[in-house]
Parts: C-alpha cells; sequence; structure tokens
C-alpha cells in the first residue's frame, strides 16, 4: 500500500539524474505523483558513457531542462586530492569512492534548485544505505530549508522488479531491455567502480572474473613491471615520471597503469552508517598507487609527532566523509589541519608496478628529515649516543616494573 504522507506542492523539483532504471522511474512518478516540472542533473565525474545517455533518455521523458556538467576536474581537484592528503580509508580497506563524489553532486543539486527557482532536490538512494544520509545531509549543510525527495521512502514500489514493470507500463526504455543490465547494483566515476547486490548478497561467494570492470586478473596483468616517478608539491602529485598533469589527467594515468596491473580490487564487508552489514566489491586502482607512494612521501618528511597525530585524526575524517559530512565544521577544521601538515610533503618517490603489487622503489625530498648517518648501523654520530638508551628505556619501563603482580 501507498504510504500515508501529507503531500506537499511543488513546481519544480531537480532530480539527480543517472539515466538507469530508478532515476528514469523517479523522473515520470513525480511528474504523476506530484505533478511538477522535474529538472535532471547529470554529474560527468568519470563513470563512462552513461552521461551520454542519460541525456537521450531524459528527452524520451518529456523533460524540458537537462543539465548534463563535465566536473571530473573538480571532484578530484577539490575532493579526491583533499582527502588523498589525509590518507582515508575506511575500516581498513575501502577508499570512499562513492562516499566522496556525494557532496559535489549535492552541491550542485542545490546551486541548480536555485537558479531554477525548484521547491525541492530528489536522489535516487534506497532507505536502507548511505547515500540517502550523505545527500541529504550535504543538502541541509548548504541549504538548510530546503525540500528534498526520497521516493524510496515514499513510494509504494518494494523492488527493482516493481520498477521494472512500472517502466514497462510507461513505456520508459531501460536497459534491461536491451540486454545490457548488469546484475550488479554499481556506482562508477574516475576514482573507483563498485559492485553490490546479486551474488554479493550472500559473503560466502565469489563473483565471477567477468564482473570487474577495470583491473585485470593477476594471471592476466603485465609480465612486464612499470617503473614511474611520482613528484608530489605539498601533498598532491603534480608530475608523473617528470609530466606536469592536472589531477584529473593524474588520476586517469594512475588508473590505466593500475588496470593493467591488476592493482586496486577490493571484496569487504563493511558497516553501513544506517547500521547494516553490506558486502561490496571495489576497484580503486590509480587511487591505492596513490596512496601507497603518498605515505612514503610523508616517511621521510613529516616529523613523528606530526605524522602520528594526523593519523589518529584520519580515522574520524575518514568516518566524517563515509558518514556524509563533508559539509560539516568539523570536517572542514580537520582539513585545514591535515592541508597545513603537508607544507613540505614535497618531492618523488619511485615505484614499480607489476601483478597486483605496488612497491616502493625510493624516495628523495628537498624537506627530508631523514638522516642517514642517524640510522647507520656503521658507526656513532650526530646527536645520539647510545649509552642514552639505557636511561630512556629505564625511565620508559618504571611503570611497567612496579606494576602489581
Amino acid at each position: 500500500m501507498e504510504k500515508k504522507i501529507t503531500l506537499m506542492k511543488f513546481k519544480k523539483v531537480v532530480l539527480a539524474y543517472s539515466g538507469g532504471l530508478d532515476t528514469s522511474v523517479i523522473a515520470k512518478w513525480l511528474m504523476e505523483k506530484y505533478e511538477c516540472e522535474v529538472i535532471t542533473f547529470t554529474a560527468d565525474i568519470g563513470q563512462g558513457s552513461e552521461t551520454k545517455d542519460a541525456k537521450v533518455k531524459a528527452k524520451k521523458l518529456g523533460i524540458k531542462k537537462i543539465y548534463i556538467e563535465d566536473l571530473q576536474e573538480t571532484f578530484v581537484k577539490d575532493y579526491v586530492y583533499p582527502m588523498f592528503r589525509s590518507n582515508a580509508i575506511y575500516e581498513g580497506e575501502y577508499f570512499l569512492g562513492t562516499s566522496i563524489a556525494r557532496p559535489l553532486i549535492s552541491k550542485r543539486l542545490i546551486e541548480i534548485a536555485k537558479k531554477e527557482g525548484a521547491d525541492a532536490i530528489c536522489h535516487g538512494a534506497t532507505g536502507k544505505g548511505n547515500d540517502q544520509v550523505r545527500f541529504e545531509l550535504s543538502a541541509y549543510a548548504l541549504n538548510p530549508k530546503i525540500k528534498i525527495i526520497a521516493p524510496w521512502r515514499e513510494w509504494a514500489f518494494n523492488s527493482r522488479k516493481d520498477l521494472v514493470r512500472y517502466a514497462r507500463l510507461n513505456k520508459i526504455a531501460i536497459d534491461f531491455d536491451l540486454g545490457k543490465k548488469s546484475p550488479y547494483s554499481m556506482d562508477a566515476n574516475i576514482l573507483h567502480t563498485s559492485y553490490e547486490g546479486g551474488i554479493l548478497e550472500d559473503p560466502w561467494k565469489t563473483p565471477e572474473e567477468s564482473m570487474w570492470l577495470r583491473t585485470k586478473s593477476i594471471e592476466k596483468a603485465a609480465n612486464k613491471a612499470d617503473i614511474l616517478e611520482l613528484e608530489f608539491k605539498n601533498g598532491d602529485i603534480i608530475k608523473i615520471n617528470k609530466k606536469i598533469l592536472s589531477p584529473c589527467k593524474v588520476l586517469e594515468k594512475l588508473n590505466q597503469l593500475a588496470g593493467k596491473h591488476g592493482i586496486g580490487r577490493i571484496d569487504i564487508v563493511e558497516n553501513r552508517y544506517v547500521g547494516i552489514k553490506s558486502r561490496g566489491c571495489y576497484e580503486t586502482p590509480g587511487g591505492t598507487i596513490y596512496h601507497k607512494a603518498h605515505k612514503a612521501m610523508e616517511s621521510i618528511t613529516m616529523d613523528r609527532e606530526l605524522l602520528h597525530l594526523k593519523e589518529d585524526l584520519a580515522n574520524r575524517y575518514t568516518r566524517l566523509i563515509y558518514n556524509g559530512y563533508w559539509f560539516s565544521p568539523e570536517r572542514e577544521s580537520l582539513q585545514k589541519l591535515i592541508n597545513d601538515s603537508q607544507r613540505k610533503v614535497s618531492g618523488i618517490v619511485r615505484i614499480k608496478l607489476l601483478k597486483g603489487n605496488v612497491m616502493v622503489l625510493g624516495r628523495k625530498s628537498p624537506y627530508s628529515i631523514y638522516s642517514e648517518d642517524l640510522s647507520t648501523f656503521e658507526t656513532d654520530s650526530g646527536d645520539y649516543d647510545q649509552r642514552d638508551a639505557e636511561g630512556f628505556i629505564r625511565v620508559n619501563s618504571l611503570r611497567l616494573r612496579n606494576k602489581q603482580k
């Protein structure tokens, strides 16, 4: 049965539109349910050909105003790179590829709604997932008075089979009819591709090799290694093999090389913010290389206690992104500290890519605080006297030697 809600009146609604089954059905449903004008917004953040299809599909639905924007450079420069400076990884494995895209999409939804004089925005996230939280927290942070429509929490449909039935009744073209639909629920952008649903809902079942779209298997990965020199400036990669590249082009190049070498696959069970455990598979090819190289650069340029403080804060920072708090004051304050910590994270990291591995071969920096004289086992030199270690150990062992038996 249709859920009993007080139906608000909207003249215009801006819909985050992918062109897929869910959002195509939503567009038609909004027109019927609210008798409103629907404006679609599709963000091109590197997900592939679906952005081209989105315009055609929106026109077929009768949409008059269609926004399709190439935001790849903005996405990497203003969202991915700041996140990379923190070394954020959720629960030790997930590089936040979906999470970090949501605030940018929400920001543009709010801006377009203001420009068009729209009454509300709408998204296609389900009531069981994280994305509904991310979209809406971001939107409310940017416009506390915005009205948000979340169809999966309102309509009578309970499954995607219901959506397919509705689409066919309303002559909405969908990928199911073209034989193109993946058995998985997927999200893609220049940073990653995620796969959920289907057989992945059983954590014991192994996904088919054909599922992975961006990386080769270890068996089919290149047999010859690639050696790269990645140059950092203030924590960001600015050059690959001495060639200056924009943030987007850096990630594109790393994606291509990582995919060739079978780098960047994970299969995890994560804890969603809404309280549900979820099994997902992710490909983050270039991001995996970036993370390893960035940590190598930090290892010779950052003070120990600053590095450890940043590691402590990174867990909180990571959860803020995962849970949808990109535009929160605490994330913004943490970002300032993280950015400040990167002032001398500049130099070159040399890496080797082969058969799923990212191996650091060397690192150097004009700001290096690594001292060969101090670290060598060959001779005593510099400010370190080995005899001082005895007192250091005795002081630090005091509580251990005097604890209650």
